[in-house]
């Protein structure tokens, strides 16, 4: 067991300069005879009184509430339609078979972009009009990092409407629920020329 030796003067002197600059927690009680006269510290600003209410009087209104995020099928259907009317029609109505078809089930976001700019460039240089591409609703999409539900179902629209897939894609819309749904887009491309 270690001896206690007491302070050494490098200790003391550290000691009184904290202590000096200490301030005292209740300045109203009367100080020790031997404690040296220290500024009194400024009195702290009162918090801002919440206003008086009485009873059947009607609250202030709240703020207008923030939109809540609409879904990637809700977007899509805001856009304008840049394609034949009837040809829109029949293919939301699932009646027009894709043409091809690219299942990113299951694949990271780092994965699939390049697979989705591969599948719809080699599409549309075939000269394939409407392909289906299939993300999946996104689930159970749980992993060490966080990420939101659906990440891909949530990506793939922004991917279709950036370079270089923009030049080449007329129109995205949700599949059918014969097509899977709210897990898949129809992607109308337009003419190889």
């Amino acid at each position: 067991m270690a001896r206690h030796r007491g302070l050494t003067p490098e200790d003391r002197d550290l000691w009184a300069r904290v202590a000096r600059s200490a301030v005292p927690m209740h300045p109203e009680r009367p100080k020790p005879a031997d404690s040296e006269a220290r500024p009194v510290p400024k009195p702290v600003a009162p918090r801002p009184r919440i206003p008086d209410f009485s009873i059947g009087q009607t609250a202030a209104s709240r703020p207008a509430a923030l939109p809540s995020p609409s879904s990637p099928a809700q977007r899509l259907a805001q856009q304008p339609l840049r394609m034949d009317h009837k040809t829109h029609r029949r293919m939301a109505l699932g009646k027009l078979p894709p043409e091809a078809r690219l299942d990113l089930h299951g694949m990271t976001l780092a994965a699939a972009h390049p697979e989705l700019i591969g599948f719809i460039l080699s599409c549309h240089t075939q000269g394939h009009r409407l392909v289906l591409v299939i993300t999946g609703k996104g689930r159970g999409d749980h992993g060490p990092l966080p990420t939101r539900p659906g990440a891909l179902r949530h990506q793939v629209p922004h991917w279709l409407h950036m370079p270089p897939l923009s030049s080449v894609v007329q129109q995205v819309t949700p599949a059918h629920y014969r097509h899977g749904g709210e897990g898949a887009y129809y992607v109308y491309l337009r003419r190889a020329g």
